[in-house]
């Protein structure tokens, strides 16, 4: 008897160690053996060492570097070496009651309930680590979301899968992710004038499973009044969240100050002062242009004005983007080119000093595009400042004044890697066309050639002086 506790005792100790817990079956024995067979592959791909997965606890750290969640993997390594502790204490005290029977057995199985306490509290940190870590892992790997359900469940199975099939690569390794542009930050603000619109963003975040996650950082620049303004970027490097975080829609860590007044202190006063037309109208197709017109003028225009001053502002409108001749229109009946002067028109409405559009030329010619365009152009011209996406700049980027190009860092993270006037971008970029810059900052796997971070970082230093 005595001996067949000495073996399980040994047994217990040395699966304690090197598997973070008791070996209580086969099947956990199984799993754990194909997670550390995939974990080497993971971290292979990830461009570190494979026979780091046979280490206990460090395992976890260097799946955090690949993962981009090294702060996650530490604290994971350091609750797995916590809950060892515990339970080789607990193996110990429970082994030395059974070979000795002690008289104070009763005190010392006490103390393995408070071992058995600390044991779990620090599996559930452990597992709430590691679930972030796999989330960063999926991240990384550009998968769903969903494949944390077996990450949780057949944690083992779904390591050698994504360890050992081609068909799962991670977007950039765990070198890249040290790269100093992903660290390097220009801390220098952009001067707040009376005029124009000034954006001195730090950060936008948003938080995924406890974990913060840097969406936008360190976007510092002062527009002036009556630029017309390029926003480029390559998919996911946050254009549109910038254009949230500068309307106030979404709020940021910043200060975004328009003509003088703080857009986020006086949100409800300026709201009107910006206009924002969206990819996708959301105009009503049963009503008239005229109407559609006449209901913006009444939600935008401030109160106290005579309803003969909402007309004067509407068919002043109207005349200005050529809507006139189809005021009793429907809207369903409108063209694509029509639709799209009068969603802008809507914002126009309130006469804003800032006009900001996503992607306005969507589904039109170069003709309609170029149309619209030069519309922009002659409301710039009056001193209002635009902001437009559009996957087609190079047709018409006659008409702006400057560009702004976001890009991914190696964390993933929207950085400002130019701002300024349109042929200091070509000296910048060493490109003539912007859809090559556009290529230039994308990752390889993207098409682009990968150089993001190199522009991220060769501008930050031009900021900071």
């Amino acid at each position: 008897m005595q001996t067949q506790d000495y073996l399980k005792f040994f047994i217990n100790f040395l699966s304690t160690i090197f598997l973070d817990s008791t070996a209580d079956s086969l099947f956990s024995l199984l799993d754990e053996a194909l997670l550390i067979i995939g974990l080497w592959g993971i971290l292979k791909k990830g461009g570190l060492k494979g026979w780091w997965a046979l280490v206990p606890c460090v395992k976890y750290v260097k799946v955090g570097q690949v993962a981009g969640r090294e702060k996650e993997g530490r604290m994971a390594g350091f609750a797995v070496f916590a809950k060892v502790i515990f339970l080789l204490a607990e193996q110990i005290i429970e082994f030395y009651i059974v070979t000795h029977m002690p008289a104070n057995a009763e005190a010392l199985y006490r103390i393995t309930g408070f071992l058995d306490i600390a044991a779990l509290v620090a599996t559930i940190v452990q597992l709430i680590q590691i679930i972030r870590i796999y989330l960063g892992l999926i991240e990384v790997y550009g998968q769903s979301k969903w494949w944390i359900v077996p990450w949780i469940i057949v944690e083992g199975l779904t390591a050698i899968l994504w360890g050992w099939m081609k068909k799962f690569q991670p977007q950039w390794t765990a070198r890249e992710m040290k790269t100093d542009a992903s660290v390097f930050f220009s801390n220098s603000k952009a001067a707040v004038l009376e005029q124009g619109l000034t954006v001195n963003l730090e950060e936008r975040t948003a938080t995924e499973f406890f974990k913060k996650k840097y969406l936008l950082r360190d976007i510092h620049m002062y527009i002036q009044p009556g630029h017309m303004v390029l926003l480029l970027g390559g998919s996911g490097a946050g254009k549109t969240t910038y254009l949230n975080a500068v309307n106030g829609y979404e709020k940021a860590k910043a200060e975004v100050v328009l003509n003088g007044q703080n857009m986020y202190k006086n949100y409800k006063e300026m709201q009107y002062d910006i206009g924002f037309v969206p990819q996708m109208d959301l105009m009503r197709g049963s009503d008239s242009v005229f109407r559609t017109l006449l209901d913006a003028a009444t939600l935008r225009l401030p109160e106290g004005l005579s309803k003969a001053d909402h007309l004067a502002r509407v068919e002043e409108v109207m005349k200005i983007f050529g809507l006139t001749p189809v005021k009793n229109n429907l809207v369903s009946k409108l063209s694509g080119g029509q639709r799209k002067r009068l969603s802008i028109a809507m914002e126009f409405i309130s006469n804003p000093s800032l006009f900001i559009l996503d992607e306005p030329d969507s589904g039109l010619d170069g003709v309609m595009a170029r149309e619209l365009f030069m519309q922009l152009r002659k409301i710039a011209d009056q001193g209002k400042i635009i902001i437009v996406i559009t996957h087609t700049p190079d047709r018409v980027i006659d008409l702006f004044d400057d560009v702004i190009v976001l890009a991914k860092d190696a964390n993933r993270t929207g950085r400002l890697a130019y701002f300024g006037p349109i042929p200091q971008a070509r000296e910048f970029f060493g490109k003539e066309k912007m859809e090559e810059i556009v290529k230039s900052i994308n990752r390889e796997e993207e098409g682009g050639e990968g150089r993001a971070d190199e522009f991220i970082l060769k501008f930050a230093e031009v900021q900071h002086g």
